[in-house]
């Protein structure tokens, strides 16, 4: 366990949030915003989906990624980029890369889901393989950063990635107006940071909650208990969750602008994922769905409230996926719809 000294200057400000959504305009999309009535109902709140996973390469990641990689200067372009990713911020570096053609070198696990290790090829990326259980990717990538002369960018614990992650809330607050509540996931902080600064901003009142998978809740231990924890490979359905920890950067801002952290089950997430893909009829992965299984489960309720959801990401490993629903590893929600 590490206790952190605060940040003094902050790692990422409002109006750092406003300069990246200046640079993501016409770039990263705008991604659409979804009610459902049916969702309404079951929770007795206004609950406004923001679909991240509509965004350019399946996910919010890109945001990040293409700010901090538009911020380079030329002679760190042409040395290239280096970064470790489960996938989503892989691919979301790899398609920035292309764009602004900038070389890319992802360091990825062996289990990272092979539709996500596919995409991240086909953008032009070079991928370094580790066995997750055996090597540790920031060391490989730091080793690749050192001999390489290619510039880390990290996935979550960077100013610019964090500033280009708030934009999404930035932009759900500009489309819906005034929230009581905005619901984020968190693995290693990224997006929860940047949307709780930009959310506090511009809505004061307004409680944010940050939601981790249960296998793998170092931030929500590190929330409440103010010191900095840790978890070694979680075993969880969100794979994009699977962070060892919060950042140095990403953790006192959660500790400053978030109100709370909560976890849900893999279970849990199962069943939120099939309701939603029922209802929303959109392709979200299970880490996308943390936020929202926070609030379909009753783990987080908030009646006559107006909520925000982020849906995180859309990259789903569907024979894995399918395989687990198959099963019937899937609870109560699924069931209610067959009878809806």
């Amino acid at each position: 366990m590490n206790r952190l000294k605060p940040m003094n200057p902050p790692a990422c400000t409002p109006q750092d949030i406003d300069h990246a959504a200046q640079r993501l305009q016409g770039i990263a999309h705008q991604t659409p915003v979804f009610t459902s009535r049916c969702v309404d109902e079951r929770t007795g709140s206004q609950v406004f989906f923001k679909a991240e996973n509509l965004q350019r390469t399946g996910s919010f990641k890109f945001r990040g990624a293409y700010h901090a990689l538009s911020r380079l200067s030329e002679p760190q372009r042409a040395a290239g980029v280096v970064t470790y990713s489960s996938g989503n911020h892989g691919q979301a570096i790899a398609l920035a890369g292309q764009l602004l053609h900038i070389p890319t070198t992802i360091v990825m696990p062996t289990d990272a889901p092979q539709v996500k290790q596919a995409a991240v090829r086909s953008y032009g990326a070079a991928i370094v393989l580790y066995d997750r259980a055996q090597e540790n990717r920031e060391t490989i990538a730091q080793q690749l950063h050192e001999t390489q002369g290619a510039t880390l960018i990290p996935p979550f614990n960077h100013p610019d990635v964090i500033a280009g992650q708030g934009t999404v809330a930035r932009e759900l607050i500009e489309a819906v107006g005034s929230l009581d509540l905005l619901l984020v996931c968190c693995g290693g902080g990224g997006l929860l940071s940047g949307c709780a600064i930009a959310t506090k901003h511009t809505l004061p009142h307004c409680r944010v909650i940050g939601v981790e998978p249960a296998a793998g809740d170092d931030g929500v231990r590190s929330f409440h208990s103010k010191t900095l924890q840790t978890v070694a490979n979680p075993d969880t359905i969100a794979d994009g969750a699977r962070t060892p920890s919060l950042g140095d950067l990403t953790f006192p801002i959660i500790l400053s602008h978030v109100d709370d952290m909560v976890s849900v089950t893999d279970a849990q997430l199962l069943d939120t994922l099939t309701y939603l893909w029922t209802r929303l009829k959109l392709v979200i992965e299970p880490t996308g769905v943390l936020g929202a299984a926070a609030l379909l489960q009753g783990v987080v309720r908030a009646p006559g409230q107006r909520v925000g959801v982020i849906l995180s990401g859309g990259n789903v490993d569907l024979a894995t996926l399918l395989g687990v629903v198959n099963r019937g590893e899937w609870g109560h929600l699924a069931d209610e719809v067959v009878r809806d």
